[in-house]
């Protein structure tokens, strides 16, 4: 039986900037679906996202995620990973929100 991931984010600062974050050991990333077509811009620490995205398959591995900010957690899939083509470093991830059964 397959483990289960798990990993938490939190909500991007408004005026944050995308290569300040990922230089500050954070990942940017966005929830589609968790309410209905409503997005949301999260950051993730870029060390656990590294770990999620080598042991999720994109798209398949469901993955509890938590927002505490939003007080939102549920599963997700990993629709999209991003990673510089050079550095082979996260860029950006989107989650997608799986639908409750």
């Amino acid at each position: 039986m397959p483990r289960s991931l798990a990993i938490e984010c939190s909500l991007r600062p408004e005026d944050s900037k995308p290569n300040a974050l990922r230089r500050s050991g954070k990942t940017p990333a966005v929830l589609y679906g968790h309410n209905g077509s409503e997005s949301v811009s999260l950051v993730v620490d870029t060390r656990a996202a590294e770990f999620l995205v080598r042991d999720a398959r994109v798209q398949k591995t469901a993955i509890a995620l938590s927002v505490p900010d939003l007080q939102w957690q549920g599963t997700v899939v990993l629709q999209e990973v991003q990673a510089h083509p050079a550095r082979d470093t996260l860029y950006h991830l989107s989650f997608f929100a799986k639908a409750a059964n």
